[in-house]
């Protein structure tokens, strides 16, 4: 195992080169058969590895997530820990696991795939393989259930910020936990918390984000291609790793400061339908109102019909615009 992550580094600082066998076990201290096994595991685990006579290996995945790829972009105050699957059933219920054993604030889960990822509400989430980038952060903040939602505010302005960044394109938020772009949806935010008994507050808290990176082949499925969007047209080399550093740099810089809701002006400026006629929804009650923006506690300030004004808070509710 320690040959197998350390050759993933190795390969990382090395992209594009071929590394010999003789020249990878010097590195690593280790002997030129544990080298080759440790390149068989990779392989098998979907590491595209070239090995070639006279030359050796060679990283050929131009977008291979890693927990190395992604750590060369962090900085080193980050205070980030990662742990990266190439799949997984759900990087909630990964992390979920390490918090009740303990694992300290900033431990991230990050997968290439799900096999069971979450949406609110009950729903799936969509992950596919080697097109999305599906990752959760824990945290253990001093604050009450109705102030969580600033989590997934935050988050929603970390990846915005992050999107731009790399694609060039406006981002916009649906409230209170979707990214669009060009009027498509490329991420969802799932934020769980457990609850202490003593205080009644959160014991610990774990966001989840799932971005949709490039559209997978053959098109996104029935029930959502109409919805779903991507945040680059085509692949590009090491999208993903320099992403997932993005987000989780931004994130955890927003999350620290969480009292002062520097990310508030971030998420007001991107919210969408502000000043439009939207639909509210609870199970299978519509309500109609104005959208006017959200308040200083991440609640939407919506108008009804009659002209009364109310402030909404997450929970079971939807919003969709009025046609």
């Amino acid at each position: 195992m320690a040959v197998k992550n350390e050759l993933i580094k190795l390969f990382e600082q090395n992209r594009g080169r071929y590394l010999s066998g003789e020249e990878i076990a010097d590195s690593l201290g280790c002997t030129r058969g544990a080298v080759w096994k440790a390149v068989k595991k990779l392989q098998s685990e979907g590491y595209d590895i070239s090995a070639v006579t006279n030359r050796g290996y060679r990283l050929d995945s131009a977008d291979m997530l890693s927990a190395a790829g992604i750590e060369k972009y962090l900085t080193d105050n980050s205070g980030i820990s990662l742990t990266v699957y190439k799949e997984t059933d759900s990087t909630n219920t990964r992390l979920r696991e390490l918090a009740t054993e303990g694992a300290p604030e900033g431990t991230a889960v990050i997968a290439g795939m799900q096999t069971g990822g979450k949406g609110r509400l009950g729903r799936k989430f969509f992950s596919p393989s080697d097109t999305g980038l599906y990752m959760s952060i824990l945290l253990r903040p001093e604050m009450t259930a109705a102030d969580a939602v600033r989590i997934t505010t935050a988050a929603a302005v970390a990846v915005a910020d992050a999107v731009e960044k790399i694609s060039g394109r406006k981002a916009d938020i649906k409230w209170v936990n979707d990214v669009y772009i060009d009027g498509r949806k490329i991420c969802g935010i799932l934020t769980e918390a457990a609850f202490s008994l003593e205080n009644g507050g959160l014991d610990y808290a774990v966001c989840g984000i799932g971005i949709n990176v490039y559209e997978p082949e053959g098109g996104f499925p029935e029930d959502i291609k109409d919805i779903a969007g991507a945040v680059l047209d085509t692949p590009a080399d090491d999208v993903r790793n320099r992403l997932a550093a993005l987000v989780l740099e931004n994130f955890m810089g927003y999350y620290h400061k969480l009292s002062e809701n520097s990310f508030l002006q971030g998420y007001q400026s991107r919210l969408m339908w502000r000043g439009e006629d939207i639909n509210l929804i609870r199970g299978s009650e519509i309500t109609p109102a104005k959208l006017i923006d959200a308040d200083e506690k991440c609640r939407l300030l919506v108008k009804y019909e009659d002209g009364t004004e109310d402030t909404i808070s997450s929970g079971e509710i939807s919003i969709r615009k009025r046609k």
